[in-house]
């Protein structure tokens, strides 16, 4: 009997046992003390645990530690719910806590001892980790200011509050072939990426009184290297049906044969986009709408940082960020203290690992955005600090091959000292292996981990990806060069490039990055 391959055995796990309904199991180990069944362990996936990697264990600690991922739907975070993530930060997780791409937390050290207490926890606060992970749908993205912003297209709250209720714990979606990814935004700005969703609805205004949803297909990073299909226009009524269209599509049609071609766009990439359309078009009872595509912000403006005035009266919001998402217990709870001296409730954290204060004192936003930068939560981050995203990486991260969160850090602090007058915004991504989960085809420098020679020894290091945006039909994935460095090289690395485009005469510095991309 041949092997089963990787696909065939996540495939039968599922089958056997829904992912969902490990939780008694969880509860089992935990107070028994038993080893976790490795299938099991596949499973936690889908209460938002990952196994964690060994590379800051002590030799002697043969504790089984894992990363645990908590939902944050729309992203939202309030005053009691802080205090209760900071709490479980210090108590099971030695002080680590992480805003993520999409708009969740995550802690490291977490242990399945510690899983009753910390899930009673975040339930006593209306939070969960259910769908946190695993083959299912993840945590709808959605603008932080949508709903108080005046520049807004429309308020899409109710929506993705819709969307979410139906996602929520549905285990007619707790078995699809892979991950999958839904946005919904009426931000003017198009915070959210929507180029490399799965699905997504962007609000557009077709006339003084009339909205539509923009409706994208199939976009995605590593495996699914693809921008997302325009196919249509829908209604706010209609946006639903379609996520229930589409869900449909995905589980009955996805492929469970190779995981690496199981999300939604290579179902786009085997059928054609027509196909696509037609078997949208037998599962609902409207036809999609033909518009004129929109046009979308450039990346590098997609942000909401510093102090604005929010339509909710003596109210505004303050965008803030923190580096590559690294928040940590101190940093939520200088975070609330702050909040609390100036009478505000609310957060929304952002998809650049980022974070908005929604109900600032207008009159005293200014003394807030001071306290917060005291306590290192910058509302006016440098053009390198703002855009600087970064993955879990080697501390934690088993299929990291170099470290990242630190030497984001190192890299943006090297970048201020050297360029403190530099005014244009750069994105770099910092990722500890090839997964894309930090996005490094979509910014100006990507860094991908990956082996390197050094004095005749393999160390850790990064290959350098150069020139990706997004900007809806004008996007571009940035293209490798074919330089790799150690990790020790990388702020200087950067440096050089920032040098060069100084000197260049080019006034764009992703047109100049790209051109080197493409001079292999």
């Amino acid at each position: 009997m041949s092997k089963e391959t990787a696909a065939q055995r996540v495939e039968r796990i599922k089958k056997e046992k829904d992912g969902l309904d490990v939780l008694q199991d969880i509860y089992v180990y935990a107070v028994l003390g038993e080893a976790v069944n490795p299938e099991d362990i596949d499973r936690f996936k889908w209460y938002g645990l990952y196994t964690q990697n060994r590379n800051l264990q002590d030799e002697n600690d043969n504790t089984l530690y894992f990363m645990l991922r908590v939902k944050l739907p729309n992203g939202e975070l309030n005053l009691e719910q802080i205090e209760r993530l900071a709490h479980i930060s210090n108590e099971y997780a030695r002080g680590t806590a992480d805003f993520t791409t999409r708009q969740d937390i995550q802690f490291h050290y977490i242990t399945v001892a510690n899983l009753p207490a910390i899930f009673t926890q975040l339930h006593e606060v209306g939070l969960s980790t259910v769908f946190a992970a695993g083959d299912v749908p993840r945590n709808v993205v959605t603008c932080p200011v949508n709903g108080i912003d005046h520049d807004q297209i429309c308020d899409v709250r109710p929506l993705v509050e819709k969307v979410n209720a139906y996602f929520a714990g549905n285990k007619n979606l707790s078995n699809l072939p892979r991950k999958y990814k839904v946005s919904i935004s009426g931000c003017n700005k198009h915070c959210i990426s929507h180029e490399i969703q799965d699905l997504s609805f962007t609000a557009t205004k077709v006339s003084d009184t009339k909205t539509l949803f923009d409706v994208h297909v199939g976009g995605g990073l590593a495996s699914n290297k693809q921008f997302a299909h325009h196919i249509g226009y829908v209604t706010a009524s209609q946006v639903l049906p379609t996520v229930k269209a589409v869900s449909k599509i995905y589980k009955e049609h996805g492929n469970r044969e190779n995981r690496r071609k199981a999300r939604l766009g290579h179902i786009i990439q085997e059928w054609g986009i027509e196909k696509f359309k037609e078997v949208l078009h037998e599962n609902i009872n409207f036809v999609l709408k033909e518009q004129k595509v929109q046009d979308f912000t450039a990346y590098e403006k997609r942000e909401h940082f510093g102090i604005h005035e929010s339509t909710v009266r003596s109210k505004s919001y303050i965008g803030c960020a923190i580096s590559s998402g690294n928040i940590t217990a101190t940093g939520l709870l200088n975070l609330l203290s702050v909040m609390k001296k100036y009478e505000a409730t609310t957060i929304k954290t952002t998809t650049t690992q980022n974070f908005v204060i929604l109900d600032a004192p207008t009159l005293q936003a200014q003394e807030m955005a001071k306290d917060l930068d005291a306590v290192n939560i910058q509302t006016k981050p440098s053009v390198f600090n703002a855009r600087t995203l970064a993955c879990t990486g080697l501390n934690f991260c088993k299929f990291a091959i170099s470290e990242t969160k630190g030497l984001a850090k190192e890299i943006v602090a090297h970048l201020e000292h050297k360029f403190p007058d530099f005014q244009e915004k750069i994105s770099i991504s910092v990722n500890g292996c090839p997964n894309s989960c930090a996005h490094p085809h979509i910014v100006d420098i990507g860094l991908i981990g990956c082996k390197v020679k050094q004095n005749d020894e393999t160390v850790t290091g990064f290959e350098l990806v150069l020139g990706g945006h997004l900007e809806g039909s004008k996007s571009r994935f940035g293209e490798k060069p074919n330089i790799k460095f150690p990790a020790s090289d990388a702020p200087k690395i950067i440096e050089d490039l920032i040098i060069k485009y100084i000197k260049s005469g080019y006034t764009s510095f992703n047109d100049f990055v790209l051109k080197l991309g493409n001079d292999k």
